[in-house]
């Protein structure tokens, strides 16, 4: 005899399926140890006394860092001095640095596990990450103390820096504000988890090619080993797509067949800032469920052995696959719910450990949805209740609308995200079983309150009509959801003012609030820029960790804010310690140091073009940077033919008139999308304007641009800090807030922008003498499209100058012109995004820059000014408000209603 399985029950679940998964062998997290009748904790297996004697502590001295960084090389890498490069350096490196993490992440674990805290998960489909070895030591406060054992091995620090790869985790601001979060979630000492995917290649590595035109190759991140990572071979959860959903009794199904994928976890460590706290992000990675088929391949089926392995790895492969094709469309649905599903049954499971039944589920966990995409979170979870748990349908919907929070980061309707019905039917035909069950509530609540009103009705669904019909992702993630927050102060008002408007009618303003977005002083002061840092802390005769930390003081803040009428910011009451620097805005001393650590950053930046590019550069020249995205909102198209202006203008002088001019250098950095093609061609104006540009003797040394291919967070460290100015100039109300702004000023770069987004604050806190605004407001954007919609008038006639421009792009001037007209058609036609209109004021405001920099002494103090966050009418706020410390401080107070938990 022998065990017999029925092939017809394979992908079949059983009565202990819906269980199995949520339990697994023992991890770092979700263990309570078990206690006597006395209460004492009892040491789970073996010698107590053994145990803890070799449990490892930290190592914080030099000896034993560089006899660490040896074992490392010797045990984990099967090297020796004889044959270590930079490469295995760094690795050996980077486990020693580990090895410390984790003895804090440990306890923290534990910590947590033992107080049983409420918990917030933090979902994105982005985590920007950057490099982590800097991080980390800075985090630990062990730069120096590895410096020198770095040093003592023959080995130099900053080398071994570069030898990390950015992680290829995310692509924008949405990833890196992410990133932010969880590091100021950890120095907070919140109880703060992240959940992603781990994606084998990232979104893609930009080339540029011979023509000036984008090119993606694949970025492989993890060529090498990651030593920052944990695979937990043991937190694995079954993921089923496709298949058949049977309705039993009631609202309950069975969702059976189709294909199963397994997620496996993968956790990276996340420091805190001078504490032990040490929080986790937990990624998934696709595997296949019996990955190779035997049979097949036995029968010479070699394609068909491996189909089913690489259609489960595919859905990890690439961040953002181009959703153009009905293929790129299915596979990030399923990268959507794949890593949505998984992290939920993990957040189950560890909640299940805790033994509180679930209607107790909100008052112990928190989800944050950031941006539309873990909107399927909402139907999975009551999937999970309703099909798992037995729990009924109305308080299931009641354990799910006080359990999500949503972040929207759009005002624009047309990137409000969008599903097909019928490839959700087909994918998840239980998830849309479900959001057909959701549906009649939420019309009953609209018809309830607004009777009647069919139009309402229509634009409040979560199915949008149509040929196929669509299923709004943002309606259903504001159903389902506790509240709803904008990210800057303009934006969240044009969020209930517009896109969210019929909801803001039926619920109230009180479930749509604002937490402007924030940026963690570590990476993008202290990190980035550590000449700056230092001056400040040498000047101020202050720790770093008096600036680096306490923009809050989270001792009081509490307190105080239980005091204060809601209207007020505690940053109103606190005074930021970078404040302190603006005592010394007049001295000549410090206005010299201050403008050798700008001259020094410039220098930096050169020397990193010169050796990745080749190009020499003036660095007694204004910096002009624009770091973002391409996306025509974000208008790098308006700056590039400003630029062009700007050379045309100078061609038109004569040699005298040229020597008063102002000399410029002008960086472009971003990824343009790869089926975004108005925004490749505006990577491809932007590369051959500059091949003119800088080889013309009548201009170049007072003119040059360069496009730096292949953005990154750690090429933003390098750009960033080198600025003199920054550019934010999206179309009004169009940029729901933007977080390199922030980081720009944090550094001494002054902005030129629109009224919009953050922009608007930062003006508000460093004076508008230190911002050079310019365009038209959010208020004429709607009418001005209106006018250039049915009363048209002609570039020529509205704005000679850019029509000059346009004319000489067309021409030939920077080569085929004809490749162009695409782009400037979005111009000269519909002008959706008003560069008709704002060209002359644009011009206009760096005309103003220009100006202002000849004054060489006044600039500097607009720089000091702008970094010490304070205006000649702000005593208190400044810059300190877009710390990302006070933005999680504002989602744990006011959204999550989680307390700091220290590790000690």
């Amino acid at each position: 005899m022998t065990s017999t399985i029925d092939p017809k029950t394979i992908g079949q679940p059983t009565k202990t399926a819906k269980t199995a998964h949520r339990r697994h062998v023992r991890t770092v997290t979700g263990y309570i140890p078990e206690t006597d009748a006395s209460g004492k904790e009892k040491w789970p297996v073996g010698d107590e006394k053994v145990w803890k004697e070799g449990i490892p502590k930290l190592t914080t001295e030099v000896p034993a860092i560089t006899k660490s960084v040896v074992n490392h090389v010797h045990t984990s890498l099967a090297r020796q001095a004889y044959n270590l490069d930079n490469l295995g350096a760094y690795q050996a490196s980077a486990l020693s640095v580990r090895d410390n993490l984790l003895v804090n992440w440990n306890e923290t674990q534990s910590h947590y596990s033992r107080k049983a805290p409420k918990r917030a998960y933090y979902l994105s489909l982005e985590f920007l990450m950057g490099r982590t070895l800097d991080n980390a030591l800075l985090n630990l406060g062990l730069k120096d103390k590895y410096q020198t054992g770095i040093d003592k091995l023959g080995f130099n620090l900053e080398d071994l820096l570069d030898e990390e790869r950015d992680a290829g985790l995310g692509n924008g601001g949405l990833g890196r504000l992410a990133a932010c979060y969880l590091d100021s979630s950890a120095s907070q000492e919140l109880p703060v988890w992240g959940y992603g995917l781990r994606y084998k290649y990232g979104i893609f590595q930009q080339l540029i090619a011979p023509d000036g035109s984008q090119l993606e190759a694949p970025d492989p991140w993890l060529e090498h080993d990651n030593p920052w990572e944990l695979p937990r071979t043991d937190v694995t959860y079954p993921i089923r797509f496709y298949g058949h959903a049977e309705r039993l009794d009631g609202m309950r199904a069975i969702w059976s067949g189709g294909q199963e994928v397994i997620a496996m976890a993968y956790d990276t460590m996340i420091p805190g800032y001078e504490t032990k706290t040490t929080n986790n992000l937990r990624l998934w990675e696709s595997k296949p469920k019996r990955g190779f088929d035997l049979q097949s391949f036995n029968a010479g089926d070699y394609e068909r052995a491996v189909e089913a392995s690489n259609s489960a790895e595919a859905i990890t492969s690439v961040l953002y696959p181009n959703d153009h094709t009905t293929f790129g469309k299915e596979l990030r649905l399923k990268q959507q719910y794949f890593w949505t599903a998984a992290s939920l049954a993990d957040i189950i499971r560890r909640f299940k450990n805790t033994d509180k039944p679930l209607s107790e589920f909100p008052e112990n966990v928190a989800i944050q949805l950031n941006d539309t995409h873990p909107t399927l979170a909402i139907p999975e979870l009551m999937r999970i209740l309703v099909d798992e748990e037995d729990v009924p349908w109305e308080k299931a919907w009641e354990i799910t609308t006080n359990t999500f929070f949503f972040t929207n980061h759009t005002v624009l309707p047309e990137a409000l995200e969008k599903w097909p019905v019928p490839l959700m039917e087909t994918l998840l035909p239980r998830h849309m079983q479900i959001i057909y069950d959701i549906i009649p509530s939420a019309s009953t609540a609209v018809e309830r309150k607004f009777p009647g009103d069919r139009e309402r009705l229509a634009r409040m669904s979560i199915i949008e009509e149509g040929f196929p019909k669509n299923v709004r992702m943002a309606n259903l993630a504001c159903i389902g959801s506790r509240k709803v927050n904008g990210v800057a102060e303009l934006h969240s008002e044009l969020v209930r003012a517009t896109i969210m408007k019929d909801f803001v009618d039926l619920y109230g303003v009180s479930k749509f609030s604002n937490v402007t977005n924030g940026i963690t002083p570590r990476r993008w002061l202290d990190q980035c820029n550590p000449g700056l840092s230092n001056l400040i802390s040498e000047t101020l005769k202050l720790p770093k960790a008096e600036f680096l930390k306490d923009l809050t003081k989270l001792g009081v803040r509490r307190v105080l804010l239980s005091l204060l009428p809601r209207t007020m910011h505690i940053a109103d009451i606190v005074m930021e310690n970078l404040q302190g620097l603006l005592k010394y805005v007049d001295e000549p001393a410090f206005q010299k140091k201050w403008a050798a650590v700008k001259q020094s950053n410039k220098e930096r930046l050169a020397h990193y073009v010169e050796t990745t590019l080749g190009f020499k550069i003036n660095t007694r020249a204004m910096f002009d940077v624009q770091i973002k995205r391409l996306h025509e909102y974000k208008r790098q198209t308006l700056n590039i033919l400003g630029v062009i202006y700007r050379y045309l203008t100078l061609k038109d002088m004569t040699p005298e008139e040229r020597k008063k001019v102002n000399p410029k250098v002008v960086f472009f950095a971003g990824k343009a999308a790869p089926g975004y093609y108005i925004a490749k061609l505006t990577i491809r104006l932007i590369v051959n304007v500059a091949r003119v540009i800088n080889q013309d003797p009548d201009t170049k040394e007072l003119l040059s641009l360069y496009f730096l291919p292949d953005y990154s967070v750690s090429l933003a460290e390098i750009l960033i800090p080198a600025s003199d100015i920054s550019q934010h100039i999206s179309t009004a109300g169009t940029e729901a807030s933007g977080t390199s702004n922030m980081k720009f000023c944090l550094n001494g770069g002054l902005l030129v922008g629109t009224v919009d987004g953050a922009n608007i604050e930062i003006a508000e806190e460093v004076g508008e003498s230190n911002v050079f605004f310019f365009g038209h407001l959010t208020p004429a954007v709607e009418d001005l499209r209106y006018q250039h919609l049915y009363h048209p008038v002609p570039i020529e006639q509205k704005c000679p100058p850019l029509a000059r421009v346009l004319n000489e792009v067309s021409a030939g001037r920077f080569g085929d012109g004809g490749v162009y007209e695409p782009l400037l058609n979005t111009i000269r036609q519909t002008d959706y995004y008003l560069l008709t209109e704002d060209f002359d004021s644009y011009i206009q405001a760096l005309k103003l820059v220009d100006e202002a920099y000849q004054d060489r002494i006044e600039w500097i103090k607009k720089s000091i000014r702008t970094t010490a966050k304070a205006s000649h009418r702000f005593t208190s706020a400044g810059m300190g408000k877009f710390s990302s410390d006070r933005a999680i401080q504002d989602y744990a107070q006011e959204y999550w209603n989680i307390e700091s938990t220290k590790v000690e």
